[in-house]
């Protein structure tokens, strides 16, 4: 019998800090799973690390809203941390996943 690998496509983050986006304001983002050509021109350990030049490259990417360059450049330091958290799961193994969501 198969294992069940389904496992989510997307993290949501509420923003310490909201985005005000013309008369919108920007509360929640959502981090879409990357993948091969969302990641181009960036170095995979530069994200892990939380480089927020790589960061800036790709999460305009996979974030909905599309966030812009500069609006993500004038986030908060705890909400680019937390961005950049949602898609560093991706990144896991499911063997070791399993192990980091249950801690």
């Amino acid at each position: 019998m198969k294992k069940d690998t389904t496992e989510p496509q997307f993290n949501v983050i509420t923003l310490d800090v909201p985005i005000i986006r013309g008369n919108t304001t920007i509360t929640e983002v959502t981090v879409n799973k990357p993948n091969t050509g969302a990641l181009r021109g960036a170095k995979l350990q530069a994200l892990l690390d939380t480089d927020v030049d790589a960061l800036i490259r790709v999460l305009p990417r996979i974030t909905t809203p599309n966030l812009t360059v500069p609006e993500i450049s004038n986030l908060d330091p705890a909400d680019i941390y937390a961005l950049s958290q949602a898609l560093a799961i991706f990144f896991l193994p499911n063997s070791v996943k399993s192990d980091y969501l249950k801690a």
